[in-house]
């Protein structure tokens, strides 16, 4: 299973997405893809986002049974700890 969310991207990417994925929610894609065809996806969006955010969330043979991938400028961030994915929330710094 892959996820990907995406925030401020052209609408144009989002169509292209929908060929391979569907999209239940405005920037949200959910589908079964094989790991070569995620990565392609994924390198599309991330030279694709103009200035917008992906998260991608994918199935893998890790201790969490799970991988994430950050592009763009978001307020989170992956940090592993010892092979444990983490996702650290920046705080305001107001």
């Amino acid at each position: 299973m892959t996820v990907m969310i995406l925030e401020r991207v052209p609408t144009s990417l989002r169509g292209e997405l929908t060929r391979w994925m569907l999209e239940p929610r405005a920037g949200v894609f959910v589908g079964t893809l094989s790991a070569l065809v995620r990565d392609k996806l994924w390198e599309y969006a991330c030279s694709s986002m103009r200035g917008g955010a992906g998260m991608l969330i994918y199935s893998s043979d890790g201790e969490q049974g799970f991988g994430v991938r950050f592009w763009g400028d978001t307020t989170r961030r992956v940090v592993d700890l010892e092979g444990l994915v983490l996702v650290e929330i920046e705080e305001n710094q107001g």
